[in-house]
C-alpha cells in the first residue's frame, strides 16, 4: 500500500474539527487514507485531484451500497436517487430533470421562498425562551427548507405539518424515526405526482411531470416519486448551511457588518459561505472500477474514494489566502456542490434559498447576536451545529 498519512476518524481532534484536520493533511499529501472500525476510504485532499476524481467515469457510486434494511420492502424501488446511478442511466434522468433546475427557474420561486422565509421571521419573536433567546436552528433554519420543498412539490398546507416533522427525522440519516418517516413521505410523495398528473400546477412536480423529449422519453412514475424523495434528502442542505453561515458572519464582524451595509453583496457571500463552511465535508464514496492513479498514488480497483471539501476548497493553488473569510474574493470553483456528472442538481435552488433566508434575517433583525459559542456536532462528515441560541435584538 503506499505510504500516505492515515486519518482517524474516531480521533478526538479531527471530530472536533473536522474541516481543519484535512486541511492540515491536504499540507502533506493529495491523498490520505481515512480510517474507521471495520472500513478505510482513500480521501483526496487538494481541488485538482479532487476534482478530477469526480469528473472521472472510471469511479462509480454504488447503489448497491445504498440499500437500505431498516426500510421497507415496498419503499425500496423509491430509495436509489439519481445522486447513486452512473452512466447512460445517471445521464437520461439528469437531462430529463435539468430544465426544472436551471437559475432561471430557481430565480422564478424566489417570491415564493420570501413569503415562507418571512412568515417563518414572524413567528420567531413568539419562540423566545425564558432567558431572551431563540434557537435559530430549531425555528428557522431546520423548518424552512421543508416548507419550500412542500411549495415548490404541491404539498397542500394542511399537510405540511406532517412534513416538517418528517422532514427533522429524515435530517438524521438513521433510527427508527427515519425508517417509520419514509412510508409517510412515499405516499404523500405519490399523490402529489398524482396531482401534478391531473392537474397540473405551477409547482416543481408538475414542471418534472410535463418534461418529455422529442423521441417520448419522460419520467415514469416511480421516477417522480423518487425524485419528491431526492428533495427531501438533500433539500436538508440549505438548514446546516444557513445555520453554519449565521454563525460564520457573526465570528467575522468586519465581514457580518459589510453584508448589513450592502445587500449587493449577497450572491458572492452565498459562495463564499460554501466555500468556507459549507455543511457537507466529505462527497459520496466512488468505487474505483480500475487501478487509478490519485496524486500520484495508485488506488487498486474496487476501493471506495472520497473528496474532502473543506480542503480542497482551501486549496492554496487555486484561493489566495485561502484561510481568510472574505465575502468579495470569486469563490467559483469552491466543490461545495461538488462536481461533474453528479454536481448538485438543487444548487441554484439552495442558492437561492440562503440568500433570501440571510438577507431577510439580517434586514429584519438588525440586532441580531450569538447567545453564547456556536456548539457543533462532532461529525467528520458533516458540518453541523447542535443548537444555534441567538438574541433578536430590535426588529426592523
Amino acid at each position: 500500500m503506499a505510504d500516505v498519512p492515515e486519518l482517524d476518524m474516531t480521533d478526538l481532534a479531527l471530530l472536533r474539527d473536522p474541516s481543519a484536520a484535512y486541511v492540515r493533511a491536504a499540507g502533506d499529501s493529495p491523498v490520505a487514507r481515512l480510517t474507521g472500525p471495520g472500513f478505510a476510504f482513500w480521501v483526496v485532499l487538494r481541488h485538482a485531484e479532487g476534482r478530477a476524481v469526480l469528473a472521472d467515469p472510471r469511479l462509480r457510486t454504488d447503489e448497491a451500497s445504498y440499500q437500505r434494511p431498516d426500510v421497507p420492502a415496498d419503499c425500496l424501488p423509491y430509495m436509489t436517487t439519481m445522486s447513486e446511478l452512473n452512466g447512460a442511466e445517471h445521464a437520461r434522468l439528469r437531462r430529463l430533470v435539468a430544465p426544472a433546475f436551471t437559475p432561471r427557474q430557481a430565480e422564478r420561486f424566489r417570491p415564493r421562498v420570501e413569503r415562507i422565509v418571512d412568515a417563518l421571521l414572524d413567528e420567531l419573536p413568539g419562540s423566545l425562551s425564558e432567558d431572551g433567546t431563540v434557537d435559530l436552528l430549531a425555528h428557522f433554519a431546520r423548518p424552512l427548507p421543508m416548507e419550500v420543498i412542500c411549495e415548490l412539490t404541491g404539498i397542500p398546507a394542511a399537510d405540511r405539518p406532517r412534513w416538517r416533522a418528517w422532514g427533522a427525522d429524515v435530517a438524521a440519516g438513521h433510527g427508527a424515526a427515519f425508517a417509520e418517516a419514509i412510508p409517510g413521505i412515499l405516499e404523500g410523495a405519490k399523490a402529489a405526482v398524482a396531482r401534478a398528473r391531473a392537474e397540473p400546477g405551477d409547482d416543481l412536480i408538475s414542471e418534472l411531470a410535463r418534461v418529455q423529449e422529442e423521441d417520448g422519453d419522460r419520467l415514469s412514475e416511480t421516477e417522480l416519486v423518487t425524485m419528491v424523495w431526492q428533495l427531501v434528502l438533500a433539500g436538508q442542505t440549505p438548514t446546516n448551511l444557513i445555520a453554519n453561515s449565521v454563525a460564520a458572519l457573526h465570528e467575522h464582524p468586519d465581514q457580518l457588518a459589510a453584508l448589513r451595509a450592502d445587500p449587493a453583496l449577497m450572491p458572492g457571500a452565498v459562495e463564499e459561505l460554501m466555500r468556507w463552511c459549507g455543511p457537507q465535508l466529505l462527497t459520496i464514496p466512488r468505487f474505483t472500477t480500475e487501478d487509478v492513479e490519485i496524486g500520484g498514488v495508485t488506488v487498486p480497483k474496487g476501493e471506495p474514494v472520497t473528496v474532502a471539501i473543506p480542503a480542497a476548497n482551501r486549496d492554496p493553488r487555486v484561493f489566495a489566502d485561502p484561510g481568510r473569510f472574505d465575502m468579495r474574493r470569486d469563490a467559483a470553483g469552491q466543490l461545495g456542490f461538488a462536481h461533474g456528472p453528479h454536481f448538485c442538481a438543487g444548487a441554484s435552488l439552495a442558492r437561492v434559498q440562503t440568500a433570501v433566508a440571510l438577507g431577510s434575517l439580517l434586514r429584519r433583525f438588525p440586532g441580531l447576536a450569538l447567545a453564547g459559542p456556536p456548539q457543533r456536532v462532532p461529525d467528520p462528515g458533516t458540518a453541523r451545529l447542535l443548537s444555534l441560541p441567538v438574541t433578536l435584538g430590535t426588529a426592523g
